[in-house]
């Protein structure tokens, strides 16, 4: 799976994990150079509390266009370390 925004690859792993429709990469396949840490965060139910990275390529920015489970609840320990993305992010096998 190929994670894309802005003609570039953001992300691309053989091993993303698919919760409620989003696919979750590992993080060490995300390009850390396109991730910018936002003070945006989230609660979901059974998840837990979300942080959100905007993106940066090639000088556009799309605000809070990842998110991610820093500490998830124990229903959803298996997407630790995991980034999913949303926004216009172009998901693609």
């Amino acid at each position: 799976m190929k994670a894309i925004w802005n003609n570039q690859v953001i992300a691309e792993s053989n091993d993303t994990i698919v919760v409620e429709n989003n696919h979750y990469f590992p993080k060490d396949s995300v390009k850390a150079e396109y991730l910018e840490e936002t003070d945006i965060h989230t609660t979901c139910p059974w998840k837990g509390k979300a942080s959100y990275y905007s993106l940066n390529v090639d000088g556009q920015q799309n605000r809070d266009a990842a998110w991610y489970y820093p500490e998830p609840k124990e229903a959803a320990k298996h997407i630790t370390n995991y980034v999913a993305f949303w926004k216009g992010v172009k998901i693609t096998d």
